[in-house]
């Protein structure tokens, strides 16, 4: 399940901007799809008519698309995942144009029965941009009937990762060391420039379109001055805002 909406407010309409050739979106689609492991790709999105563009390009691709509350993003993706009833659900983001489907093939083949919730983001080792979940329906839904916080239900596992008295999680990491500082996820501008130099490698250099996360690492540590673009936003901000604004309206209240 790929979240994405239009309304992004540092780099608007930044899942539909065209990606050397096709919507960003598109790319996280079809990349995902490489997974050996998912059944099914889908997009979930909120009931804002900005995100008409979404859907018409999902109808387009022959991709499902749930659609829910613009607020309450965890009921979104219940609702959504509901419909299907899936042991487990994948989640991952439309601003991660450099998603690696191997990846989410890996941690799929580790989950144990018992685990509820398995991600590569609890003890970040990978490349922001690389982010990955996958959820265990049955925590899923207890997330959504339990979780009081704003946050928490605007971002759709902070009720699991803040409660692993209840939710046993497993934490992927890098088999290469860590590599968390890299920074390849669409927030702003120079973000998507540095996507951009990435994609437009591959595509027009080396002349292919499937390319995984050590491929693209190689690229970076031989084009520095792309990494560079981008150095100045920091990880999860948009989380810590949500957070932080939280707090403020407790202590104001």
């Amino acid at each position: 399940m790929i979240q994405a909406r239009c309304g992004s407010t540092r780099l608007p309409n930044k899942v539909m901007k065209n990606l050397c050739g096709k919507p960003q979106l598109q790319w996280v689609i079809e990349r995902v799809q490489r997974s050996n492991k998912v059944d099914e790709v889908m997009v979930v999105t909120s009931i804002d008519k900005a995100n008409l563009p979404i859907l018409q390009l999902c109808a387009g691709l022959g991709v499902r698309v749930g659609v829910g509350s613009e607020e309450d993003v965890l009921d979104r993706f219940y609702q959504t995942a509901r419909l299907l009833m899936p042991r487990y659900v994948v989640r991952v983001t439309g601003d991660c144009p450099c998603i690696d489907a191997g990846l989410v093939d890996d941690a799929i083949s580790q989950m144990a029965d018992d685990t509820d919730y398995c991600a590569n983001t609890i003890v970040p080792t990978f490349a922001d941009g690389l982010d990955f979940e996958v959820i265990k329906f049955s925590a899923l839904e207890r997330a959504w009937r339990e979780a009081d916080h704003a946050y928490e239900r605007e971002h759709v596992t902070q009720y699991m990762i803040h409660h692993p008295e209840l939710f046993r999680q497993v934490n992927i990491t890098s088999p290469i060391g860590d590599f968390s500082g890299e920074r390849w996820t669409v927030d702003g501008p120079e973000d998507f420039a540095v996507v951009e130099e990435i994609y437009a490698h591959f595509l027009y250099f080396e002349k292919k379109e499937v390319f995984g996360y050590m491929e693209i690492l190689d690229f970076l540590n031989a084009h520095p001055q792309v990494r560079d673009l981008n150095k100045k936003y920091k990880r999860n901000e948009g989380l810590q805002q949500s957070i932080a604004a939280e707090g403020d309206q407790k202590t104001n209240g």
